[in-house]
């Protein structure tokens, strides 16, 4: 076996083919580098460029129709904020509002009202929109009570009637009603059973 000493690394070949071998990786580095570019050929790179100029115009297309949907979406939103404080009760005046209407709608025809029993349960789905259910009872004539349902439909607030009931009364023209109403109720401290 030979020993590599001091003396033989100074051989002028062993130089020659290490200088050799690392002329032979630099031009294997040029040559991929220039046969094969990184980012691609120039016929590469020309593709890409027509595909993208295809894809361009069906890009800019769904861009305005999003555009457009964010803007409807915008819209509705701000439509569904008047709608709600138009029409919804405000969960902190709720009773109030609603027994000032139906006496006031009652007292403009002439109804006179009797008992009245109220429940609230929250909408599956929001925190803060509940319905009251307003179960009232009142007497008076047949024709003052198609003016009252037509006082409640002419409500400012959005009051949906559920059930009517009316009966004779055994003695007189009067007749007794009862109402199952419904009441939509907006509380942005949220809605409590």
């Amino acid at each position: 076996m030979r020993k590599l000493s001091f003396a033989s690394m100074k051989d002028p070949r062993i130089s020659v083919r290490a200088a050799l071998g690392t002329l032979l990786a630099l031009n294997i580095i040029a040559a991929l580098i220039l046969f094969k570019p990184w980012g691609g050929s120039a016929d590469d790179l020309e593709r890409q460029l027509v595909t993208m100029r295809e894809r361009l115009p069906l890009q800019q297309a769904a861009l305005v129709k999003t555009k457009s949907v964010v803007q409807k979406v915008e819209s509705a939103r701000v439509e569904g904020e008047q709608f709600m404080a138009k029409y919804m009760l405000n969960g902190r005046s709720t009773y109030s509002s609603i027994v000032g209407e139906l006496d006031r709608a009652a007292e403009k025809v002439s109804l006179k009202p009797k008992e009245r029993q109220f429940s609230m349960e929250p909408i599956e789905g929001s925190d803060t929109l509940g319905m009251m259910t307003i179960s009232a009872k009142y007497e008076g004539a047949y024709l003052n009570l198609t003016k009252f349902i037509n006082e409640l439909d002419r409500s400012p607030k959005f009051l949906i009637i559920e059930s009517l009931q009316a009966s004779p009364q055994p003695v007189g023209k009067a007749v007794n009603v009862s109402f199952k109403l419904n009441a939509f109720v907006r509380d942005e401290a949220g809605i409590q059973q």
